[in-house]
Order: C-alpha cells, then structure tokens, then sequence
C-alpha cells in the first residue's frame, strides 16, 4: 500500500526541515511526501529539494488559503491509496509507518488517529503546553479517546483515511474544527474509525504562552462552528471550560467579600500541580504546567462563551478574514 502524506506549510521551512529529517528515518518507506505551501513568504523548496535523495518529496507552491483548501490541494495531487496527515510542527518516530502498514493489515479501518507526546528535546514550555493538550484534568479529558467522555475523532495532526473515503465524504471545509467535521461526516457515511493507540507523533504546537492561548481559544470557537454543522455532536463535557470560566470568574468576585472564597480555586491549582508532577516526574513542568493548563481551559471557555453569544444567539456567520488571520498567526 502506498500512503500519501499530505502537509499543509505556512512559513516553517525549520519544522519542515525536522518532520522531513524523521520521515527520512522511518524504517518502513512506502509513502510519498506531498508538500504544499500556502503562499508562505518564507519558502521551504529548499529544504524539501535537499531530501529528495532520501524520500519522495513532491513538493507544490500554492497561493494562500488556509489549511483546508491546502489539505484538499494536497489530495488532489496524491498518488497513493491512504492518506495520512501531519502537521508542519511534527516529529515522527522511526517505526510509524511500519506500525501504520501492520495495523492496517491485522484490521483494516476507512479512517484512523493516534495521539501525540512531547519529544524529550522539547522545551520545558512544550512539555508543559503537551501535558496540557492530553491531560484529563484539561480540554485534553474531552479531545475524544476509545474509553473516553466523547468518542474518538481523529486530528490532523495525526490522522488517514483511505482514497475511498475521499472520493466518498471530500476533503476539508473551510471552517474551524474542520478535521473534527471531517471525521464526523466520515463517520455519518458508515465507515470505520479506529484509534491506534501506539501509532503516536511528537507534536511541538505552540511556542509560546500568548500563541497557545489563541490555538485553544479557537479550539472553543470551533466547537460552536461544529454545532451548527452537527447538532448531535455537542454534548455536555463540551461546556466544562466554560463553566470553568464562569466559575472562576464568581470565585474571584466572591473573594473580594470573603476571602476564603477563592480556596476552592487554588484547591484545584494544587490539583493541577500534582497531576502534572505524577505524569512528567519535573517540578519545572509540572510549575508551568499550573499555567498551561489554567490557559487551556481559560481560553477554551472565553472561544466557546464567545462563538455561542454570537453565533447561536445573535446568528452571526464565521468572518473568513478572522479564519484566515488566525491561520496565519498558526
């Protein structure tokens, strides 16, 4: 089986350059790299000229218009009999398509995701915004996992499907969450999904805190775009970081009357701490941690509170320009 792996790249030539790098490693090469940048003013042809002597690079310059349309550019020109998706910010370890290709022939699924972890050479900031985006004390406890609160719907940060899927539900729409509406009408279709737990990536995301906050503050707007799309799809776990907010916000004006109001707030900071400390075995990221995921549900809940006031109740439509900024700032 051929897999074609699409990447969508807006001005990375670096990331590229490190996702290329382990792509080159992979004990299994029976893919195609299918590159396409998005109108960046910072190329990466260099870089994708300088492996072609070591994987199939067919790279493709585009003009700019955000990561669906460029997913769906990338398909368009795929040779292969699955697709595979990364994001520009991956690592991939050694063995995934070796994994990927045992997998798929023990028990062929139409679609599949996997989860991702940091990278021991990560920064102590992205173990730490990592820890948070998996974590089931955060937004992570919701991201939909097999035994989880929600079921699993594959991102494109690690996600494939096969060509018949493609030409059965189409590509991407260009909207926020537009993997997780993919993965919904590929399942609305009658097709299989599967999480495949030990099929992971290495996933930098966000470098600083200012950055992350706006990532996951659309990741809270997104969910009110999915809502429109797909009624069924919102369930109640998809509202705790904005009870969260709400909560923190009547915590913090209730300690200005009694000041031991704000207790059970540092109670659940502690809690936060702790978990972080258990899982990464470092008090520096388990420290940040307290941050990263207190910004992870902040800004998850502010997205959702404001996408559903002005979209559910006012009726306003998505601004492309706002997509299209906020996928530049990616």
């Amino acid at each position: 089986m051929l897999f074609s792996i699409i990447i969508p790249v807006y001005n990375r030539p670096k990331e590229v350059e490190e996702l290329l790098e382990s792509l080159s490693a992979q004990t299994c090469k029976n893919f195609e790299v299918v590159l396409v940048e998005d109108g960046s003013t910072v190329k990466c042809d260099d870089v994708a000229a300088a492996y072609k002597d070591k994987i199939e690079v067919n790279y493709f310059f585009k003009p700019n218009s955000g990561r669906s349309l460029t997913r769906n550019y990338g398909m368009e020109h795929a040779k292969g009999d699955y697709f595979v998706f990364f994001d520009s910010d991956c690592i991939i370890p050694p063995c995934y398509f070796e994994t990927l290709s045992r997998e798929l022939d023990a028990h062929y699924t139409d679609c599949y995701g996997g989860p991702d972890k940091a990278h021991e050479s990560f920064t102590v900031l992205q173990k730490a915004i990592s820890h948070s985006m998996t974590s089931f004390l955060t937004t992570g406890g919701i991201r939909g996992r097999k035994k989880g609160l929600e079921k699993f719907t594959p991102r494109t940060f690690n996600m494939g499907f096969s060509r018949e899927v493609y030409d059965k539900v189409g590509g991407f729409k260009d909207m926020f969450g537009e993997d997780i509406d993919l993965s919904l009408r590929i399942r609305e279709a009658g097709f299989r999904t599967e999480l495949f737990t030990d099929l992971y990536v290495y996933h930098k995301r966000r470098v600083s805190l200012k950055s992350f906050h706006r990532q996951v503050n659309t990741f809270g707007r997104a969910r009110i775009d999915l809502y429109r799309q797909h009624g069924d799809s919102m369930k109640v776990v998809h509202t705790l970081p904005a009870l969260f907010v709400i909560g923190v916000c009547a915590l913090v004006l209730l300690s200005l009357v009694c000041w031991w109001s704000i207790v059970p707030l540092l109670l659940l900071l502690l809690l936060f701490f702790a978990e972080a400390l258990v899982v990464n075995r470092s008090f520096k990221i388990a420290a940040l941690s307290v941050v990263t995921d207190f910004i992870q549900l902040w800004g998850y809940g502010t997205g959702f509170i404001a996408a559903f006031f002005s979209k559910v109740i006012l009726g306003k439509e998505t601004d492309e320009a706002e997509l299209n900024k906020r996928y530049k700032k990616k």
